[in-house]
């Protein structure tokens, strides 16, 4: 057969014979899948041959076709083998009969049969003879087919790695120049000449290393995978850990290869680690195991089975966690100080945790959702509330059918799985110390890392510390490579959030909420998602993040040429710092003069450090935006505690300085049209500065401006840089970019811009202040009212000031005297700003001392007299000017005040039962009785009450102030102390009330925004938000004016503050009030302000005959006076009753056998009524002391939709 086949010189015999073998069973086994390979090959080769004659060939064709199917029959004697796929890659691509759909379907096929058969693509490829032309057609058909089959990036590798790669879609970043890195001043020892020597070098820092390492995956992914861009994000978002392992391997297999195996010291720093993880991985391995059967051998029930947590993940996966990261931190801390160990294992644990979550969604294949616009939706209405609930409902089923329940990661876990494997690493983990004795070499194996203390402020803290040898090693070769994955933007539209903590990203497993390991809030958070009351929160971060986002191409182009320069523009430190070094001290023993030195000294290495700073933060903006430049894509958003939506990309957002702004634009453009044009032109004025006044003025600001505009958008670092005057110059260059196009376009009105247009409040807190109390005239500052031009209450407050100081100085107040003509807008506008924030008058103070000190007239003079006065002026002005707002920020702060103080009933009367059982107890157990029940005292305290409320899209907001608690963990390198959110600690008082006012209109501004999102999200409009800056195409500024204003009507016609105290009295119906609590003058100011209600009237009367009052410092200790009274009182009982010890002792009655505190025990009516008695004694209901909500002035909140300036 062999011989018919060569030449083709008889097929037809060849073919026959063939045919006769495999009916014969003598013959057949003879015929192995070598010899079924050579005929169909030899079939499609034939047929080919015959076409180039003009011969028909369909019967060569049918036959190779039938034998493949043939060899593909379950248990034939010659199934297909890596040769095989290759013959039948090439038939299918000489297949002219077959469509293009046809050949994508027949190698999906071909792809999961080698997958199942774990037949390596590179085998079958590396066999075929294909030409570029061919290649690039079987690279179409291969990453088509790979979609289906999820290995579409290693099939681009592999074809790449036979040169087959594709040529049509041209590189965007040819051209464009690198970003010269910043880089960092060092002083490293080394051995020049056999001597050693200090060197000056300059280095990269780590963290810039990581991010560049990681955008390399996006450039090349570009070029690999041009039109799959799942798959390129996919790629983006995967696991570093693998890739690193696979590094490390490789440079130390490089370095064995060169005979320096056993020279460890003169490998690099990857072949070290992949030593240490050489050594580690099998200890490690039989650890976990030797843990695992003493936890089954244990007679203890253990509350958290470690082993369970370490086996989640493979050891080799836990080992290299444990040195990337160990090796990560010490780079990022100081390799001479060493790490805290709590900080090194919390972060150690928390990657597996994280790395674990990635394994787990990537396993199962979670799948990416996409809902339909909710355009047709009516945002407001039950029926569109219940159709986002229905389909997302239905989205989390589906993933939750993927998921498998495990025990919670708390803290305590992440603590212990981390010192675990860092204390096997420090086991196993060693370097070669070279010693010199009497001109001999000796070697010496050291630990790579040990366990030590050092002192902080005298306190004894245990740290991780790298052994010297490894410390020089990582000084001159820092470990540059991307150990950590970043969050980028991402190349597809986010996921959709569907649970708290399912959405934007495909694979990493975030929360919806940021908080700092509450447990409180997260429990409201998950609580609220359960009963599907976040479906609004979750659809205004679906419309965020959906919006589509491009980098400016001319805009980069020139900050890349100022960053590249060294230049020092705003918001690009330049290269170079420019500092006046002091001259030291000549008279050693002036200590003033050696004081003044260090501190000039200490102040100019800060100046340097964060001048550094600046640069790497710059500097990561400009690498991400070279690497995404021609990519359209998204930023995933969640949202803080009290709802404020925050991309999650860190580096480039646009939430970020005037530079990152400038570099975005909308992936997609509008037409401009007549409005479009004007808008573009205000926009401009406004980020130039020139925004108080009306539109028609702006707009002519513009106009006339358009020779300055033209030459900064032509010139902008040759000209005559206009656009630096600017208060936003880089956002402004970009608008004067944009006009520019837009005005030499052949059709203005046509041009599509891409450039966001902003409508920003007027000090928005103080807006929504306005709205919730009616202030008429503080309504009209602030825009809410229909006017000519915008106001300016910033102005306004200062005009008010310079009317009171003039009137004082006329009475002969010096301070006021010495600021006649001296203050203006400046000096108050950052008091005015932050009043709702809840300033006080110290903050208010130093802010206004900080503006009086820029003043020239008043340099060397001591100004603090003078801020008191002005802070005192500015702040009565303000009061003034919101008296309703007043007001309400002192309503809230009541609310928080009493709510904080505040028991459950049900906790109070277990304190009243435990002092009951109490004196049924024998004598011997009066001391245990004493110590359980300040335990319970103590418990009380605890759990009083946060402030908690709810917005009207659904979110629980739970602030999250409590005093902080540490727990003691035994871990296998040392006790640590670790916050553990677990354990119930008293709320912080002053905080929780503090901080209330300013938490709540924050939690307006963000259901305002996101109200604003759906509407504009049913309108069509691309919509994005920095807080109270709301962003639009130019053309769409008016439709999304008016989405603004309704949805603030709408917001504040929801009746804001009579939904909240509502709340209040739901949600804290039964708590108590100890009487004992309003000793403090605070809470009774508190009290009183709320009206003379009867449980009022009976709190005042009760301590009109009681303690003194005490100053605010001293509530905490007061909540608990009765109580702590209690104590004192078994105490003293048990002291004579000493000599009676034995007597007692001797009764019938066995301590041992009695509970300290039963509180499932029934009680006789007689214990229930005493009961009863106590707690009305004591106690008083919270919902009956809450204060009515302050009357609201007579603003008519609908008047805001005619408002032209209120957002502007």
């Amino acid at each position: 057969m062999e011989a018919c086949l060569t030449g083709y010189l008889d097929v037809r015999r060849a073919h026959q014979l063939f045919n006769d073998a495999m009916e014969d069973p003598k013959l057949l086994y003879l015929l192995d899948t070598k010899v079924h390979n050579s005929f169909l090959r030899t079939y499609i080769e034939y047929a080919l041959h015959l076409e180039k004659q003009g011969d028909a060939a369909d019967f060569w064709r049918k036959q190779f076709w039938a034998l493949y199917k043939r060899m593909n029959q379950k248990e034939y004697q010659s199934p297909p083998n890596a040769n095989t796929y290759t013959v039948m890659l090439f038939g299918m691509m000489n297949s002219p009969e077959l469509s293009h759909d046809d050949r994508i379907f027949f190698t999906t096929k071909l792809l999961r049969a080698m997958e199942a058969k774990e037949i390596a693509l590179s085998d079958v490829v590396a066999q075929s003879h294909i030409d570029d032309e061919s290649g690039r057609a079987l690279l179409e058909i291969l990453s088509e087919s790979a979609k289906q089959t999820g290995s579409r990036a290693q099939v681009m590798q592999k074809l790449e790695s036979i040169g087959i790669v594709p040529t049509s879609e041209p590189n965007i970043l040819d051209g464009v120049a690198e970003v010269i890195p910043q880089t960092k001043r060092k002083v490293v020892k080394r051995e020049i000449d056999g001597q050693e020597e200090k060197v000056e070098i300059f280095e990269t820092p780590y963290n810039l290393g990581v991010l560049r390492g990681n955008l390399k995956t996006i450039s090349e992914s570009r070029q690999s995978l041009p039109d799959d861009i799942m798959q390129r994000q996919k790629m983006l978002e995967e696991t570093a850990y693998d890739s690193a392992l696979a590094r490390f391997k490789h440079e130390s297999d490089v370095f064995r290869e060169l005979d320096m195996g056993g020279n460890l010291n003169k490998r690099s720093l990857q072949a070290w680690m992949w030593d240490w993880h050489v050594q580690t991985q099998p200890r490690l391995q039989a650890r976990i195991k030797e843990l695992e059967e003493q936890e089954k051998a244990s007679s203890k029930e253990l509350a958290v089975q470690l082993s369970y947590f370490l086996k989640l993940l493979p050891a080799e996966k836990l080992v290299l966690i444990t040195i990337l990261e160990l090796v990560n931190t010490l780079a990022t801390g100081g390799y001479q100080d060493g790490v805290r160990t709590t900080r090194l294992i919390m972060t150690i644990g928390r990657a597996i945790e994280a790395e674990h979550h990635f394994q787990a969604a990537k396993k199962k294949q979670i799948p990416v959702l996409d809902f339909k616009s909710k355009a047709e939706l009516p945002t407001y209405s039950v029926s569109g509330y219940l159709e986002l609930h229905k389909a997302r409902v239905k989205a989390r089923l589906e993933i939750e059918g993927k998921e498998d329940w495990m025990p919670p990661w708390t803290p305590e876990v992440r603590a212990r799985v981390g010192a675990f494997v860092v204390d096997t690493l420090m086991e196993q983990a060693t370097v070669i110390n070279t010693i010199t004795v009497d001109d001999k070499e000796y070697e010496e194996d050291h630990p790579a890392f040990f366990n030590t203390y050092r002192y902080e402020r005298g306190f004894k803290i245990g740290v991780i510390k790298a052994n010297d040898v490894v410390i020089q090693k990582m000084s001159q070769e820092p470990p540059r490579e991307h150990l950590h994955p970043r969050h980028l933007p991402m190349l597809v539209r986010p996921q959709p959030w569907i649970r708290h903590n399912t959405g934007g990203y495909l694979f990493s497993n975030l929360s919806v909420m940021r908080m700092k390991e509450s447990n409180e809030q997260n429990s409201y958070l998950k609580e609220a998602d359960s009963r599907g009351a976040m479906e609004l929160v979750y659809a205004g971060l679906d419309v965020l993040g959906k919006t589509p986002w491009k980098i400016n191409r001319d805009l980069f182009d020139v900050a890349l040429e100022v960053w590249n320069k060294g230049l020092g523009y705003p918001g690009i430190p330049p290269l170079a710092l420019e500092q006046t070094i002091p001259d030291p001290p000549t008279n050693p023993t002036d200590l003033r003069a050696k004081a003044d030195y260090a501190v000039a000294m200490k102040r100019l290495a800060q100046e340097r450090s964060a001048h550094h700073s600046d640069r790497c933060s710059t500097n990561y903006k400009m690498e991400i935006a070279r690497t995404f430049l021609g990519e359209k894509f998204y930023f995933p958003h969640n949202i803080d505690f009290r709802g404020r939506a925050y991309p999650i990309p860190p580096h480039l957002n646009h939430i970020g300085d005037d530079l990152s702004r400038g570099l975005l634009m909308f992936a997609e453009g509008k037409p401009l049209g007549q409005r479009g044009i004007r808008w573009l032109k205000i926009h401009l004025s406004n980020l130039f500065g020139y925004d108080k006044a009306p539109f028609d003025d702006r707009e002519n600001f513009a106009t006339e401006h358009l020779s300055e505009i033209y030459d900064s958008a032509e010139n902008p670092l040759e000209g005559r840089q206009w656009w630096l005057k600017a208060d936003d110059p880089w956002q402004c260059l970009a608008t004067c970019m944009e006009l520019r196009k837009a005005l030499e376009s052949p059709d203005p009105e046509k041009y599509e811009s891409c450039l966001p247009v902003h409508q920003d409040g007027t000090c928005n807190g103080l807006q929504h202040y306005a709205a919730l109390g009616g202030d008429v005239t503080g309504a009209r500052q602030v825009n809410l009212d229909v006017t000519d031009r915008p106001s300016d209450v910033y102005t306004y407050v200062s005009e008010m000031a310079k009317a009171q100081i003039n009137k004082d100085a006329a009475e002969g107040n010096k301070f006021a005297q010495m600021l006649q003509g001296r203050v203006n807008r400046k000096i108050v506008k950052q008091t005015v700003m932050t009043t709702v924030y809840g300033v006080t008058f110290i903050g208010a103070r130093d802010q206004i001392h900080r503006q009086l000190k820029a003043i020239d007239d008043f340099e060397g003079m001591d100004l603090y007299p003078y801020a008191n006065y002005l802070a005192k002026v500015v702040l009565d002005c303000i009061g003034t000017l919101f008296k309703g707002a007043k007001d309400i920020q002192v309503w809230l702060n009541d609310c928080a005040r009493l709510i904080t103080k505040s028991i459950p009933e049900d906790r109070v009367r277990l304190m009243f039962m435990a002092e009951q059982d109490s004196k049924a107890l024998p004598p011997d157990m009066k001391g245990r009785r004493a110590l359980q029940w300040q335990a319970d005292l103590k418990g009380g305290q605890e759990q009083m009450t946060t402030v908690v409320w709810t917005t009207l899209l659904g979110l629980p907001i739970v602030q999250p102030y409590r005093k902080a608690g540490r727990k003691q963990i035994l871990t296998q390198l040392q006790s640590v102390y670790i916050s553990d959110p677990n354990q119930p600690q008293a709320v912080n008082t002053s905080k929780q009330v503090s901080a209330f006012p300013p938490n709540f209109v924050h939690s307006l501004d963000a259901s305002h925004m996101m109200l604003t999102a759906l509407q504009c999200d049913r309108q069509g409009l691309t919509f994005a938000a920095v807080h109270d800056s709301y962003w639009t195409h130019a053309s769409s500024i008016d439709d999304m004016s008016i989405a603004i204003r309704d949805s603030f009507v709408h917001l504040h016609s929801s009746h804001v503050l009579e939904s909240l105290l509502k709340e209040f009295k739901e949600r804290y119906q039964g708590y108590k009030l100890p009487v004992s609590a309003f000793t403090s003058r605070v809470l009774r100011a508190s009290l009183v302000r709320g009206g003379r209600s009867p449980a009022v009237e009976r709190v005042l009367s009760t301590l009109d005959h009681g303690k003194e009052e005490v100053e605010e410092e001293e509530e905490d200790k007061e909540v608990a006076a009765m109580e702590e009274e209690e104590v004192e009182e078994v105490e003293e009982e048990k002291k004579p009753r000493k000599a009676k010890k034995a007597k007692a002792t001797a009764s019938k009655m066995k301590s041992k056998d009695i509970p300290l505190f039963d509180p499932e025990k029934k009680r006789s009516r007689r214990e229930e009524k005493e009961i009863e008695e106590k707690i009305a004694e004591r106690f008083i209901d919270l919902v009956d002391v809450l204060p009515p909500i302050p009357q609201k002035g007579m603003f008519n909140i609908e008047i805001i939709k005619d408002s032209p300036y209120f957002f502007s």
